[in-house]
């Protein structure tokens, strides 16, 4: 529970004051964010069953990882995450950016648990998504739970007008997932401190920017999801 508090105080202050020094990160723990998000995305390609469809990994245009989203309650719940998006271009796939997740609702239950998330935009206009500042989840941006299986033969419903495709891996076992009222924004700050200076999403998911190195790990596991799916045609 000690946990909780702080992830919660930084979800409320955070929203309010972005960029607070309560919700502050250092260069290392950036890292470590980077790399957590590259071992799900390896795991996501070594698991043989309850995997992304080919199909859907091979449409991706951008693709963010959000490693270990905390998930609490303690009168007020709430879920609150951290993660990285690279975006496919003319010449691969970018150098990543630094996103937060977030979202609450009233209750009354003491508990928690960490999931890691996956969300893959599947047209150009949930690529256009992932440049704003800020959109919500089953707001201004359709989204559905994405649908599960290496070679699953799924309904074609979510192609008519979902933007963005989710996915939760709880224990080792993946699933689409709901985040209706989810928040994307933004982490211009965490950004800013991993590159050593300020540059806009739009310029770095464009693939204007070099890939660092400390970020070569990711954006290869990402690239190596796509090419293993064109590859089981």
């Amino acid at each position: 529970m000690k946990k909780i508090f702080p992830l919660i105080l930084c979800l409320l202050f955070g929203g309010l004051f972005p960029g607070t020094a309560f919700c502050a990160s250092s260069h290392e723990d950036l890292q470590e964010r980077m790399d957590a998000a590259k071992v799900v995305l390896d795991e996501l390609v070594n698991v043989k069953d309850s995997v992304i469809p080919n199909g859907i990994m091979q449409m991706a245009s951008c693709i963010a990882v959000v490693p270990g989203m905390k998930k609490g309650a303690f009168v007020v719940g709430g879920q609150y995450g951290q993660g990285v998006v690279t975006c496919r271009t003319g010449h691969g796939w970018s150098a990543p950016v630094f996103i937060r997740m977030a979202g609450g609702s009233f209750g009354f239950q003491i508990g928690g648990q960490s999931t890691d998330l996956i969300l893959v935009a599947v047209n150009d206009r949930g690529f256009q998504d992932l440049l704003k500042s800020k959109f919500k989840i089953g707001g201004n941006v359709s989204a559905a739970a994405g649908p599960i299986g290496r070679d699953s033969q799924a309904s074609t419903d979510w192609k008519l007008s979902a933007e963005l495709l989710s996915y939760s891996r709880t224990k080792g076992l993946f699933a689409g997932i709901n985040l209706d009222g989810t928040s994307v924004s933004q982490n211009v700050e965490d950004t800013r401190l991993y590159y050593g200076q300020a540059l806009s999403f739009r310029t770095i998911l464009k693939g204007d920017v070099p890939v660092p190195s400390g970020a070569e790990g990711f954006v290869r596991a990402v690239a190596h999801a796509f090419v293993s799916a064109k590859d089981s045609k």
